[in-house]
């Protein structure tokens, strides 16, 4: 209990740059949230190809065979779709679909990452500007013969600090935060491809045996 008091004590000496910055704070965090939820609800590759027992080591199912039962909103079920429908359709078709529906997911799944980008630069800029307005109250209460309130001009530079050390734990936060997410997107992208590529490559087998075929 001590040490929440303390906490809010320190929040009450940042002044009223903390509100903004407290605002920011909660962003990031439900941001951060949200795209956690996302990434694992909706992103993650899933587990086939294990050998079934019994089968001689054979692989238990395909990764199609698997697409049926991911949430409609799974991004490789969204985007094996236009590679299934239309079997007629000729292979520029399918892969400019797929390459259209591959740049919708990437943009549904950066959602929020410009907000993270903003508070890494603007939490930092908020601090400063809490130091600022700390400094200038305690320079206040210098009077012309001397110093004229230690307590007021020791509260101030609490109040620079505190601002300070906020926008940058908010700052840091956010960084680590974008970063990751960065990262993940990033690796999603690229088994979105590894897995457009096999699926367009069975296609092209599959036409090339088709038209071979006495």
């Amino acid at each position: 209990m001590k040490d929440w008091t303390t906490v809010l004590d320190a929040v009450r000496l940042g002044g009223w740059v903390i509100y903004p910055l407290s605002v920011l704070a909660i962003l990031a965090i439900a941001i951060a949230i949200d795209r956690a939820y996302v990434f694992v609800r909706f992103a993650r590759r899933p587990d086939t190809g294990a050998p079934r027992p019994g089968d001689g080591g054979a692989p238990s199912s395909t990764f199609a065979e698997d697409l049926d039962s991911l949430p409609a909103r799974h991004v490789f079920r969204r985007l094996s779709a236009p590679l299934a429908d239309r079997p007629a359709a000729p292979i520029w078709y399918r892969e400019a679909k797929a390459e259209a529906i591959a740049a919708t997911i990437e943009r549904d799944m950066s959602k929020g990452f410009w907000v993270l980008e903003t508070i890494v630069t603007a939490a930092p800029l908020l601090g400063l500007l809490g130091t600022i307005v700390g400094m200038m109250h305690s320079f206040q209460l210098f009077g012309g013969n001397g110093l004229v309130n230690p307590a007021g001009v020791t509260g101030g530079v609490a109040q620079s600090l505190v601002a300070t050390a906020v926008g940058l734990v908010v700052a840091l936060f956010s960084l680590f935060t974008f970063n990751y997410f960065s990262r993940r997107l990033e690796r999603l992208m690229d088994e979105l491809e590894s897995f457009a590529n096999e699926r367009i490559s069975e296609i092209r087998l599959a036409t090339e045996e088709q038209g071979a075929a006495p």
